[in-house]
């Protein structure tokens, strides 16, 4: 019973892998029981302790065990005293536990090893995880700043096309009142025209009816012909300065083209250039907070400084549009008095020819007596012809005055035009400057990612170094482990080879025993003969 109880503890010790210490003192187990705790030890992987002291396990219970030792790699401590073993199996069990313990040792340093390794590779690649997360927020700031940045420069240049746009809108305003000027000028052109052919069909009148007065006459008409002359040609160099005006407007208006197509080109730069910072942007990846700050309180004074500029700019413009509508209102009321005087000229015209006509059939009655009154009244008309022209020159003068006006306001909106266009250039010039900042600042990052890829691989390097230090240190292990591997073998060799020699000397001792034991058998038949045959016995058969 005892012997069934032990063989199914063995296998149950074979069986379990908890189990680390084992004490089987004084529990009277034979050669047998032994051979089946080897056979459990063979199968059994995780015991390191085993006591079995004060035993009868014998020579080939401790042979059996010393072969089990073989198989099993993880047995550290076994005690055999007082168990009748010989000593030399005794020394190849502790040889075998030595051999467990180096290897047991080597193998804890090299898990040691690795899993200090592997906590490192961790902690570099929970690190690198963490550089890399915090680059791609950096990237995604970096994003919307730049697209803040582009939506404030459209909108500025948005801005700057109302700005154009309202000028090109006050240019056509200044346009269509140039045409009514020179509406105006027209109309008044044709009413001298009107007052001409008057005076004509006048001097017509008198020559036939004053032939007496008419070399005083002819001298009158000489002089209302260069009076005529310098009108007409006042009103040539009207003409011509109204061409020039119609010069300079096309002139601004090409400008203005001009300026259309450097806007279209500013957009197109642009864009082109917003499409470089975003290839740029996604290629670039560090912290670029404190510039940030820097670049959002630059803009944020651009921006109070380009709505002071508007606001400046549309009180300007106002005050000047404000201007010029009292100046066309005046402008209107000149004309106005000027149609009316025309009016009241005509109608006196018309007065004059009835009474002419009347003074005409009076003359006939009395010619004589009235030729000095009508000269009279044809002289006193006369100066009142004089001094309508001279009021027509005087409202030609004006109205080149207000011409002079309009071209000093076009100047004036030219200049204010060009100050724009030094605006724009100087913006156009920021935003280069800007640019330029931040290539400079992507090329920056570039190289701080340069030099992180750097540190990066030479960690990466450093990790190639420690992995190629433990593909040699798993190299020696290797190594070490054949040696021991080879030097178990050749144990084991030498270890067969003095079991053999040890069976061949036990065999020859049992031979020695077996001539012995005959020897002494023999001897003990001769002794038992001598002793018949000497009379001694003799004596003693006789008693």
């Amino acid at each position: 019973m005892w012997e069934e109880g032990f063989s199914s503890f063995c296998q149950g010790l074979g069986a379990n892998n908890f189990l680390q210490r084992l004490d089987l003192r004084n529990n009277q187990i034979n050669h047998q029981g032994a051979g089946e705790l080897a056979m459990a030890l063979k199968q059994n992987a995780s015991l390191q302790e085993l006591d079995l002291r004060w035993n009868n396990i014998g020579l080939l219970g401790g042979r059996a065990l010393l072969n089990c030792l073989h198989s099993n790699k993880t047995l550290k401590r076994l005690e055999l005293a007082g168990n009748n073993v010989p000593s030399d199996i005794l020394k190849a069990v502790e040889q075998a536990m030595n051999h467990n313990q180096d290897r047991q040792t080597i193998l804890s340093e090299s898990q040691n090893r690795a899993d200090i390794l592997s906590k490192e590779v961790l902690s570099l690649k929970d690190e690198k995880t963490k550089q890399f997360l915090d680059l791609m927020d950096t990237i995604d700031k970096q994003r919307e700043e730049i697209a803040r940045s582009d939506r404030m420069s459209a909108a500025r240049v948005s801005q700057l096309q109302e700005a154009l746009d309202e000028q090109h809108s006050l240019i056509n305003s200044l346009k269509a009142r140039l045409q009514m000027t020179e509406a105006a000028l027209a109309l008044s052109e044709q009413k001298v025209c009107n007052l001409g052919e008057l005076l004509n069909a006048m001097r017509q009148e008198q020559t036939s009816m004053a032939e007496c007065h008419f070399k005083e006459l002819q001298q009158q008409k000489q002089e209302g012909a260069d009076q005529e002359a310098k009108l007409f040609r006042d009103l040539s160099v009207a003409e011509e300065k109204n061409l020039l005006l119609r010069n300079q407007v096309d002139e601004l208006e090409k400008k203005c083209k001009i300026q259309q197509d450097q806007l279209f080109q500013v957009k197109q730069d642009l864009t082109n250039t917003t499409a470089e910072l975003k290839l740029r942007a996604m290629q670039a990846e560090e912290r670029l907070e404190t510039e940030k700050r820097r670049f959002k309180q630059s803009l944020e004074d651009m921006e109070s400084l380009r709505v002071k500029e508007v606001n400046h700019l549309t009180q300007h413009m106002e005050a000047s549009e404000h201007s010029m509508q009292e100046r066309i209102q005046k402008l209107e009321a000149i004309r106005i008095a000027l149609e009316e005087e025309l009016s009241q000229t005509k109608a006196a015209a018309l007065t004059e020819r009835g009474q002419a006509e009347e003074e005409l059939i009076k003359v006939r009655n009395w010619a004589r007596l009235e030729e000095q009154q009508r000269l009279e009244h044809l002289e006193e008309k006369l100066r009142l012809m004089t001094e309508s022209r001279d009021e027509a020159q005087n409202c030609c003068l004006k109205q080149k005055q207000m011409v002079a006006e309009a071209q000093a306001k076009a100047n004036q909106l030219s200049l204010h035009a060009d100050g724009l266009r030094r605006r724009l250039e100087e913006l156009q010039q920021d935003l280069n400057s800007k640019e330029e900042e931040k290539v400079t600042e992507v090329n920056r990052v570039k190289v701080e990612l340069q030099e992180q890829i750097g540190h990066l691989q030479a960690e990466r390097t450093a990790q190639n170094g420690l992995r190629e230090k433990i593909a040699a240190l798993e190299r020696q292990l290797k190594a070490i482990s054949s040696s021991h591997r080879e030097a178990m073998l050749d144990k084991e060799g030498e270890i067969s080879v003095l079991l053999e020699k040890l069976r061949m000397k036990e065999a020859d001792i049992s031979r020695m025993r077996e001539e012995e034991a005959q020897r002494a058998s023999f001897l003990q038949n001769a002794i038992m003969a001598y002793v018949q045959r000497s009379p001694l016995g003799t004596h003693s058969s006789r008693k």
